[in-house]
């Protein structure tokens, strides 16, 4: 699988809606994972917001989005995007992972989670997140 780099969209109780509206421009594949689901919602509120989403069309459209959680602060300008990378590949995406966490805040450990066999964020030494994952689809 080549490399690919996929916006990350953030939002407040609006996630699911976006990628059905996005779904329903490009097409192609839905998934969308609540906190519910997978057994990650920090409170009650968050249960039913999405977690971990995408809309990925065979015409290279690809988003990714998902709710900031209740506890966390959130406006367009803050935690409006993360860069995310996704690779087939779990060495290319522990290289780069490696790399990329020099002098960085680790926001989530690289390891495996609910969608995937190795996720992990930070927040490089310039304020940039990253979202690094191995595809599966």
């Amino acid at each position: 699988m080549a490399l690919t780099v996929t916006p990350h969209l953030n939002f407040r109780a609006q996630a699911r809606e976006a990628l059905t509206f996005y779904h329903g421009i490009f097409g192609g594949d839905l998934m969308a994972v609540t906190y519910g689901e997978a057994h990650a919602a920090r409170s009650e509120a968050d249960t039913a917001l999405v977690l971990f989403g995408q809309v990925v069309a065979p015409n290279g459209f690809r988003v990714m989005a998902y709710d900031v959680p209740t506890d966390l602060s959130w406006d367009r300008g803050d935690r409006a995007f993360f860069v995310s990378i996704q690779s087939g590949d779990a060495g290319e995406i522990s290289a780069f992972w490696k790399q990329l966490a020099e002098g960085a805040s680790i926001l989530q450990d690289l390891g495996p989670s609910a969608w995937s066999p190795a996720y992990g964020m930070l927040t490089d030494k310039f304020g940039v997140t990253w979202a690094l994952s191995v595809a599966t689809f």
